[in-house]
């Protein structure tokens, strides 16, 4: 199963790559990172259908913001599950988030105990749908 993280901040790679580790190494995830929005859609678009079932984006970044990322990934690709991420628990960014279809709302630090749970569900629904 392929997630794609998307932020701007680079060193978040390093992160999600420790954080998974065992899940990468036994192949139950595979990770990719765009580090824009746009970025992320490009990627996105290279297949048909995208082979990405998990996209977890931050919302502040520069150019395209994270909520209009999700609005497009919903536009045009409504099967994937999008999480977003920011710095700030504040209502106004969760409001649009959920309300724009995102899956779920995290704030930084991430609760990656949490966010294992959610890729796990995930995983097995993928499963049981093969």
């Amino acid at each position: 199963m392929n997630i794609l993280i998307v932020d701007d901040e680079k060193d978040v790679e390093i992160l999600f790559r420790q954080k998974f580790r065992k899940e990468i190494r036994s192949g139950t995830i595979a990770l990719s990172f765009a580090f824009s929005g746009q970025e992320a859609l490009d990627f996105l678009e290279k297949e048909n259908p995208p082979q990405v079932v998990y996209v977890f984006s931050d919302i502040n970044m520069p150019g395209m913001t994270g909520l209009e990322l999700l609005k497009k990934i919903k536009e045009r690709f409504p099967k994937i599950n999008v999480s977003m991420i920011s710095a700030y628990g504040d209502n106004e960014n969760y409001e649009k988030a959920i309300g724009s279809g995102a899956k779920e709302f995290f704030t930084k630090p991430i609760d990656f105990a949490f966010l294992k749970k959610e890729i796990s569900a995930m995983v097995e629904k993928n499963n049981s749908e093969k």
